[in-house]
């Protein structure tokens, strides 16, 4: 999965050839090669919406923590309760500093009583390793790199589970739980995630079983999407980028994640995050749509204070959306807003989550 080119040194999953051979657009994203396009983004995007779309998105990181203290280890690192997280459960959660600003953001899945699997943010995966591994040695836990034991799909839109569903030997788990299967005699963790704002599973297998999934999905309908798509996809759903909405100098609160993080833990930085939630945070991120013509672009400043940190025009609501963290007090939904779109002021207002709903 992670074979490296001889020209770029850029990593390539086990689908590249794949990716070449249907005309993708490939560009450089966190040390790999990947597609950004195939078809065009807002058919790619459309597609998911309306029926079906599949990502390659084994760029993705895993870390295994497996050992009686798993469990500790987690709950020291990791934002969200995960004493509360049951064997088969996946649970949402940050990784904070001491400072508590935002390492990453991660998914995490119980596998067994003492097994878990963390996946990461591509970019921030050697960081997130190091990290685990360095607060593990009080604790009777093994940390393993495990991500180039995996590739992973995302399979997203209306009628993906229906696709999955006629590869499998069992059904597949509901939303936000994770079962091993055997999709076309091959072994595959299933889990009910994504980050489309559609239902759909994701899917954690081998690298050698990639193809023979890929090609079947497609067979069956699947439109293959890539990273751009990707991305308007989860901003009309109101998710979080790493690198643009998520960074060490903020924290999970002024994010609008405090719902994923109990601070009654102990976690790493949870002394801080409490206290930002008790005094109220200075700035908040907020959705918001533009009211005219242009689209908003990551940095473009908003008068009166903030910046937004996501932007792209909305291939189903036809206009510009994006985020944007702004002073507190006008983060309301409904607050008239000014953004300097490279000189020029663009009329915008802040909107309730998420941007499109079906």
């Amino acid at each position: 999965m992670a074979a490296a080119s001889p020209d770029t040194a850029l990593k390539h999953t086990s689908l590249h050839e794949r990716h070449a051979d249907a005309g993708a657009k490939l560009v450089p994203f966190a040390g790999w090669e990947m597609p950004v396009q195939y078809a065009g983004v807002r058919a790619e995007h459309l597609a998911v919406r309306s029926t079906c779309g599949i990502f390659d998105v084994s760029h993705m990181g895993e870390i295994e923590v497996m050992g009686p203290a798993a469990g500790e280890l987690l709950q020291r690192l990791l934002s969200n309760d995960v004493d509360k997280l049951e064997v088969g459960g996946a649970q949402y959660s940050v990784l904070c500093n001491e400072d508590g600003g935002v390492l990453d953001d991660l998914f995490t899945y119980r596998l067994a009583k003492d097994h878990y699997l963390t996946v990461t943010n591509a970019a921030n995966h050697e960081k997130d390793l190091a990290w685990f591994r360095r607060h593990c040695e009080p604790f009777e836990a093994r940390v393993s790199d495990s991500a180039a034991a995996y590739a992973m799909l995302a399979v997203q839109g209306p009628l993906a589970r229906e696709i999955v569903q006629s590869m499998a030997d069992a059904p597949l788990p509901d939303r936000f739980t994770v079962r091993r299967r055997r999709l076309l005699g091959k072994d595959v963790l299933v889990a009910g995630t994504g980050y489309t704002g559609e239902d759909g599973v994701e899917l954690l297998l081998d690298p050698a079983d990639a193809l023979t999934i890929w090609d079947d999905a497609l067979r069956r309908g699947a439109v293959p999407a890539g990273l751009a798509a990707r991305d308007t996809l989860r901003l009309e759903a109101c998710y979080h980028l790493y690198g643009n909405d998520l960074m060490e100098s903020r924290g999970p609160i002024e994010a609008g994640l405090g719902w994923a993080c109990k601070e009654a833990t102990g976690f790493i930085g949870s002394e801080a995050v409490a206290a930002v939630r008790a005094a109220g945070p200075d700035e908040r991120l907020a959705p918001f749509k533009l009211t005219g013509p242009g689209i908003a672009r990551p940095g473009n400043p908003v008068a009166g204070g903030g910046e937004v940190t996501s932007g792209t025009l909305s291939p189903c609501l036809g206009i510009g959306i994006g985020l944007a963290y702004l002073p507190a007090a006008r983060a309301s939904v409904g607050t008239e807003l000014d953004i300097d779109v490279r000189g020029r002021v663009r009329g915008a207002v802040v909107a309730s989550k998420p941007l499109y709903q079906r």
